[in-house]
């Protein structure tokens, strides 16, 4: 793939907030999405993560209850998404852990941004939708996935068949983002 490719990718994929719920995703494609996360770069190979991935019908509709908010009318979507995937923090290993404390910098929240980039690419590339979610409960997800107390639930990532079309991206100019060789705000 050259770089004119990979932009043309990365230009169409979007978050998906409607899926096609007659369409459930083939295992394999979640393979490779799983394997494709697998490789993602961490901050001293510490890889402070754990992907359950929830595609049991009655689960995924418990998980996708808990990422609802019916007041604010937020997330309703999910309940559509055949497949989600949940991101738990685990423990980051000592020189992630020593790196981090110095720096004052928590890597093991960066490496999960990290996997989850990857595994919202390898989506798209396999034809899927995705989107992610920080908004839930977290301690309902706890309690449907049997995740211990200890652990911190970080980000769900649904994944199916899209059921929307295209939309244009709204995003900043590159000048507003970028500068070259100083700290120059726009």
């Amino acid at each position: 793939m050259n770089n004119v490719d990979f932009l043309k990718f990365v230009s169409s994929r979007q978050s998906v907030r409607a899926y096609d719920t007659g369409r459930p995703v083939e295992k394999e494609k979640i393979d490779r999405i799983i394997e494709a996360a697998r490789l993602a770069p961490s901050a001293c190979n510490a890889q402070p993560w754990h992907v359950i991935v929830v595609d049991d019908p009655e689960l995924k509709n418990r998980v996708a209850d808990a990422t609802s908010a019916r007041a604010l009318g937020m997330n309703h979507f999910t309940k559509q998404a055949p497949v989600h995937l949940v991101l738990v923090e685990e423990k980051v290993n000592l020189s992630s852990g020593i790196g981090g404390w110095v720096k004052q910098k928590d890597y093991a929240q960066m490496d999960l941004g990290v996997i989850a980039a990857h595994i919202i690419l390898a989506a798209h590339a396999e034809g899927l939708g995705s989107c992610i979610l920080g908004w839930f409960n977290e301690s309902s997800m706890r309690e449907i996935l049997s995740i211990p107390d200890s652990k911190r639930v970080w980000l769900d990532i649904t994944i199916g068949y899209s059921a929307q079309p295209l939309r244009e991206k709204k995003r900043k100019q590159i000048g507003e983002i970028v500068s070259y060789n100083s700290y120059k705000n726009s």
